[in-house]
């Protein structure tokens, strides 16, 4: 399955909804979204993988590398999610520990402008 990958800005925050498979096919389409969100400025992203089925470590890595990104600009990212299997994946590669992993939109975003 494909992942499609919809991008909207509120001030200084991005949000990204992957819907699908983020694989190794995938994962440079998501990749081109988060960069093109972070060079039209916002430093704080959320990244909303409700609407994810699946996701590998190519994946992972561009959630990795997302978070490093807007950390580096003065930012931080957050990560909604709902699906216990990526939320456990998740948690076992440590991602969560850096990346917080929140249940609902309004608790990841209560404190952003």
């Amino acid at each position: 399955m494909r992942v499609d990958v919809k991008t909207t800005q509120n001030g200084r925050a991005g949000h990204i909804t992957p819907y699908g498979d983020v694989d190794l096919a995938g994962a440079p389409r998501l990749r081109e979204a988060l960069s093109d969100v972070l060079s039209d400025g916002p430093v704080n992203l959320l990244m909303d993988l409700r609407s994810v089925t699946f996701i590998d470590s190519t994946g992972l890595g561009v959630l990795v590398g997302a978070g490093k990104k807007a950390y580096g600009l003065g930012g931080s990212m957050r990560i909604v999610c709902d699906n216990p299997r990526i939320i456990k994946l998740l948690s076992v590669t440590g991602i969560s520990r850096s990346l917080p992993v929140l249940a609902t939109f309004e608790e990841a975003t209560a404190d952003w402008p």
